[in-house]
C-alpha cells in the first residue's frame, strides 16, 4: 500500500501489518528509501476514532470499491 503526499509523491509505502501483543506495528519505507516501523497502541488507536465523523466512516468503507484517477 502506498501514501502519497499532496504534489502527488510518493510518501510511504507500506509492506506489512502485523500485530504485537496489543500494538499494531506497520513496516515499511518511507519516501522510497529509509525503512521504517510504527507502532500504533491501543491508545492512540482510541483517540484516532475521536477525528472520524459518519460521512468520513461510509467513505473509508468504500474507498477500496471506488475508481482510481489516471494522472
Amino acid at each position: 500500500m502506498k501514501l502519497y503526499s499532496q504534489d502527488n509523491s510518493e510518501l510511504m509505502d507500506v509492506t506489512a501489518l502485523e500485530r504485537d501483543g496489543s500494538v499494531l506495528v506497520i513496516h515499511g519505507k518511507v519516501f522510497g528509501a529509509m525503512p521504517m516501523t510504527a507502532r500504533l497502541t491501543p491508545q492512540q488507536a482510541r483517540a484516532a476514532w475521536q477525528l472520524l465523523t459518519w460521512k468520513l466512516l461510509v467513505f473509508i468503507f468504500t474507498l477500496p470499491l471506488r475508481g482510481s484517477k489516471r494522472n
